[in-house]
């Protein structure tokens, strides 16, 4: 499997190491990274955009292609369905590295490794908010709503006595939280991983290089954002300070670069235009992000309106193919881990996600390449065919 798939290799723990860490048993884990993310920025939460919208805390994730950790900003994200509630992800020393246990949606808020994340994930439970029938009301205390636009509210005390931003469970100067007989349980029920619109947020923070916390040093420029995936909002809220001192190790790797400086984007060797570079996706969320196509200018509104319409259906489109399709491998990677898959089922299953990823690359440079062919662009304004023509040769006659 390609080291730079964006959401790594998922393995389950063997039922020994699960008791050593003692972590729910249904937990996905990444490849260990022999160095631990930095410590949780400090930041506003930014107010909640209307009813049943729940807070996901922002966290360090970690970009295989630079051997270095990017921050996620912190969202509001709608839930999937009434009455579910929001598990963060965290990292857990593990044996040989620090490996990151997914978040994802349940009846229930189950462990996050102790991690005081704030706005109400205080390292146990949510203390933000409740749902009551099919209305999430809003506690606020800990959360920011505006109650012109918001009703939903409540006001209880909460004490939160951390005073550490430390960002990861267990190793050296980690968090000592072990998981309770109830979230060991909560662990066990149903869960529905992370929805299209947060690992599109992801993605975005991915490739972003300001947030890479090699250039932050800890302290994001985007810390929090109002929604997923307006990190060039407006209300996009930077972070006031780092949660501590942070120096990226000297001798990380460079697997993208071979050791050369990086490259601005994680996307720009990964889509080239070199169908050679194509087996380097291994899931839908490894596919390099794709910019909205530019508006053209041709004089003609009438037509270039036209035109731009029928590029953002087809860009929609294969948006929403690539939604559908990252949807599906996130459930095989939850039955994976409910079912205890040993290596070679995985393994099966991974193939099968890259075929599929290729598959769909494949598809959308066809369909590209079709509608190139049949809508050609309008000549942009001040420009002719003639202008692209060579100049005539004035000494033959």
């Amino acid at each position: 499997m390609a080291m730079d798939s964006f959401r790594s290799f998922r393995v389950v723990l063997f039922a020994v190491a699960l008791l050593a860490l003692a972590a729910p048993a249904f937990a996905q884990i990444s490849i260990a990274v022999s160095f631990g993310p930095p410590a949780l920025p400090i930041y506003e939460q930014p107010p909640c955009p209307e009813e049943g919208y729940i807070w996901n805390p922002g966290y360090w994730d970690f970009d295989n292609d630079y051997d270095d950790y990017y921050w996620v900003p912190g969202t509001w994200v709608m839930a999937p369905e009434p009455g579910l509630y929001w598990t963060p992800g965290y990292w857990a020393w593990v044996g040989n590295g620090y490996r990151f246990y997914d978040g994802y949606w349940g009846p229930q808020v189950g462990f996050y490794g102790g991690i005081n994340y704030g706005f109400g994930y205080f390292g146990d439970g949510y203390q933000g908010g409740r749902w009551d029938r099919d209305h999430f009301f809003y506690n606020r205390s800990v959360t920011n709503v505006n109650v012109t636009n918001i009703r939903n509210v409540y006001n209880t005390t909460v004490i939160n006595r951390a005073v550490n931003r430390v960002s990861y469970n267990g190793g050296n100067g980690g968090v000592s939280a072990r998981p309770t007989a109830q979230q060991e349980a909560v662990g066990r029920e149903r869960h529905i991983p992370p929805v299209a619109a947060q690992t599109e947020h992801i993605r975005e923070a991915r490739s972003d290089r300001q947030l890479r916390a090699s250039e932050n040093r800890g302290k994001p420029p985007i810390a929090a954002t109002d929604k997923p995936g307006a990190l060039r909002d407006r209300s996009a809220v930077p972070a006031r300070e780092a949660g501590g001192a942070y120096n990226p190790p000297a001798n990380r790797r460079d697997t993208r670069s071979n050791g050369n400086s990086p490259a601005s984007n994680p996307a720009d060797n990964r889509n080239n235009g070199n169908d050679n570079n194509r087996g380097n996706s291994s899931h839908a969320n490894d596919l390099p992000r794709r910019d909205r196509p530019e508006p053209v200018n041709s004089g003609n509104a009438k037509r270039d309106t036209k035109y731009q319409q029928d590029q953002d259906k087809l860009f929609r489109q294969q948006e929403q193919d690539r939604q559908k399709l990252q949807q599906r491998q996130d459930r095989d990677h939850q039955k994976e881990a409910r079912q205890n898959a040993d290596d070679a089922k995985k393994q099966q299953v991974e193939q099968r996600h890259q075929q599929q990823t290729q598959q769909l690359q494949q598809r959308e440079e066809q369909q590209q390449q079709k509608w190139q062919q049949k809508h050609q662009p309008p000549q942009q304004q001040g420009r002719s065919q003639r202008d692209d023509r060579p100049p005539a040769d004035k000494s033959q006659k």
